[in-house]
């Protein structure tokens, strides 16, 4: 008897390690119950995970120790996507309460977080994880979220690999057919910094900037548009 609950616990155990060192997808349950609970409309309650910190800690903690691999890309981008906007939450409520991202020195190049059996910034997690190792995909520009009003919103849901590609489109095109975030006025077309800052993202293969944001756009840019930018709001993107 005592011979097989040992062979029954050991089991488990190896199940439960197996399914731990699989990786993600408790991760990706969890930061989806916790999106869908502090979300809406592309603001973020704050305030009420500053009262309560515990799930996003608990979050964080899970990630401290995952281990994704590149060559599963949706897996990885999918990790990589969840955890900066995890990781930007969580630096807004280490200086809670503030109005802007920016007002805290070093938010984004500065700061490190332990996450995916790393110690890392989040400019290196979207510049080097995500858009250095795949610099064809500028669709990453709509689903990291900085914290600031100018941002594409936040959703609230994860992202996960079997759902990715089309997470990534139907963000892309939220944007770039929101009349806030593209602004036309006959020829003349303002669009967001994000083109200016990241423009080699957009105009790969001879495309254009119209070139890309007509190949989401319902109601097309003229060819000859005149392009320019509007100032970038860093304002938090806070729940009222």
């Amino acid at each position: 008897m005592k011979k097989r609950l040992y062979i029954f616990m050991t089991l488990s155990i190896g199940i439960l390690s197996f399914g731990y060192g699989q990786g993600t997808s408790g991760f990706f349950d969890q930061t989806d119950a916790f999106l869908k609970a502090h979300v809406k409309n592309g603001r973020v309650a704050y305030k009420d995970i500053k009262a309560d910190p515990e799930e996003l800690d608990h979050l964080l903690e899970m990630a401290k120790s995952i281990s994704v691999s590149k060559e599963d890309a949706a897996e990885y981008q999918a990790f990589w996507i969840n955890g900066y906007n995890l990781s930007v939450i969580k630096g807004v409520l280490d200086h809670y309460p503030l109005k802007s991202p920016l007002d805290v020195a070093g938010f984004f190049d500065k700061t490190k977080y332990d996450i995916g059996g790393t110690s890392i910034t989040l400019n290196d997690i979207e510049n080097k994880l995500l858009r250095g190792n795949f610099p064809d995909e500028p669709r990453f520009h709509f689903v990291l979220v900085c914290a600031g009003l100018g941002c594409p919103p936040i959703i609230d849901m994860a992202y996960r690999p079997a759902t990715l590609d089309a997470q990534l489109e139907k963000q892309t095109k939220k944007a770039l057919n929101d009349p806030n975030f593209i602004r036309t006025n006959k020829n003349r077309v303002k669009i967001s910094q994000i083109f200016e800052w990241y423009k080699g993202d957009f105009t790969q293969n001879g495309n254009s900037l119209v070139d890309f944001i007509n190949g989401y756009k319902t109601e097309k840019l003229p060819e000859k548009a005149k392009v320019s930018y509007y100032p970038y709001d860093w304002t938090l993107n806070e729940m009222k």
